[in-house]
C-alpha cells in the first residue's frame, strides 16, 4: 500500500509497504482525510540526529479521519467514517488500530472533511475543562493559528467578558474577529503589553493562552496576566525544547500555571468525542478552519505550506 516517510528535514518520499493485518480485536480502517498539526512541525522543521532518519512510516500525522474495513469484533460497522486517534502516523492508506482510539462520526448534511477539525478542538475542550468557567473573565489568547483560533472560539461561546486575541498575521485576526473576539493585536506591529493594558482599563487579563510554542510568546503570557491570574500553556515549541525563562517576571505575577495535554492526561479519546457531538447537534461549524486543499501527491506542499504560513494558510485538508 501507498504511504510516505520523513527521510530528512521538510523532505518525504513515497513508499511502498504491505498492506497491514489486523491483530485480534483490532480495526482495519481506510483513511480519508488528513491534516497538518503545529505539533507535527517539531518533527518536520528540526534538524534531528542524523541516525532519527528516516522517521518511522507515516510520520508526523495525527489528525485523521477514515472509513472503517474490518471491525475486529468491536461494535463499530464496516463502512463506518470515525476520526482515528492513530499513535502510528496517519501518512497511509490504511491501518489496524485499537476500537478505543476510533471516534465514529454520525451521517451528516456536510462535508466529512470537516470531521477531521474535531480532533484538534478537541484538546482544546480538555484545556478549557482544566480551567474551568471563563464567565464574565478578562482573556488574552496569544497567537491565532488554528489551535488559538479554537480558544478563541470557546472563549467566546462561554461566555468571557473580553477575549483578545494576538497574532503577527492579519488574515488570522481577521479570522478572530469573525468569530468574536472583542479585540485584537498584530504583535508585529503593535506593543502587545501596551496594548493589554489600554483594553483592560490596567486591569490586565484573568486568564492568558499560549498557543504558539515560541520563546517569546511564552513569556509575554505573563507579562499580560494581572497578579494571581492563570496561564494556560498548551503551545508546542517547534525549534527547541529548552528556552531561558524570566523566572522574576513569573514570580511577581504568582500566577496559576496550567500545562495541558489531553492525550498525556489519558482524556483525548472523550474530549474529541464531546467535540463531534457538538457538531452533530449542529452547534458548532468549524469549517472556518479549512483554508486549503490537497491532494495525495501534495503532502509536501501542505507541510511547506503550513510551515511557513503561506498564502493565509490556516488549515489544509489532504484527501487520501
Amino acid at each position: 500500500m501507498k504511504a510516505v516517510q520523513l527521510v530528512a528535514p521538510q523532505r518525504f518520499e513515497f513508499v511502498e509497504i504491505p498492506e497491514p493485518t489486523p491483530k485480534p480485536g483490532e480495526v482495519l480502517v481506510r483513511m480519508e482525510y488528513l491534516a497538518v498539526c503545529g505539533s507535527d512541525l517539531k518533527f518536520y522543521d528540526r534538524t534531528l540526529a542524523p541516525a532519527d532518519y528516516p522517521l518511522a512510516v507515516g510520520r508526523p500525522c495525527h489528525e485523521c479521519v477514515a472509513v472503517v474495513e474490518e471491525s475486529g469484533g468491536s461494535a463499530l460497522k464496516a463502512g463506518q467514517r470515525a476520526i482515528v486517534l492513530t499513535n502510528q502516523g496517519g501518512l497511509m492508506h490504511y491501518q489496524a488500530v485499537p476500537p478505543h482510539l476510533v471516534i465514529p462520526v454520525p451521517e451528516k448534511d456536510m462535508d466529512p472533511a470537516m470531521w477531521v477539525f474535531c480532533q484538534p478542538m478537541g484538546t482544546v475542550f480538555y484545556a478549557l475543562k482544566r480551567l474551568g468557567s471563563v464567565l464574565g473573565q478578562r482573556v488574552v489568547v496569544v497567537g491565532q493559528g488554528p489551535i488559538g483560533l479554537s480558544f478563541t472560539d470557546l472563549m467566546v461561546r462561554l461566555g468571557a467578558k473580553q477575549v483578545i486575541a494576538t497574532d503577527v498575521h492579519d488574515y488570522r485576526l481577521e479570522t478572530s474577529r469573525k468569530l468574536g473576539a472583542t479585540a485584537t493585536i498584530n504583535a508585529r506591529r503593535e506593543n502587545v503589553l501596551e496594548r493589554v493594558k489600554d483594553l483592560t482599563g490596567g486591569a490586565m487579563a484573568d486568564i492568558a493562552v499560549e498557543a504558539c510554542g515560541l520563546p517569546d510568546t511564552y513569556h509575554q503570557v505573563f507579562d499580560v496576566i494581572r497578579r494571581l491570574g492563570t496561564v494556560v500553556i498548551f503551545g508546542v515549541p517547534h525549534l527547541e525544547d529548552t528556552f531561558a525563562f524570566d523566572w522574576g517576571m513569573a514570580y511577581g505575577k504568582l500566577p496559576n500555571i496550567i500545562v495541558t495535554n489531553s492525550m498525556r492526561a489519558g482524556e483525548r479519546e472523550g474530549s474529541v468525542a464531546d467535540c463531534v457531538d457538538l457538531v452533530a447537534q449542529g452547534r458548532m461549524d468549524l469549517s472556518y478552519l479549512l483554508t486549503h486543499r490537497f491532494s495525495w501527491a501534495d503532502i509536501p506542499q501542505a507541510y511547506l505550506m503550513y510551515s511557513r504560513n503561506k498564502e493565509g494558510c490556516l488549515k489544509g485538508i489532504i484527501e487520501v
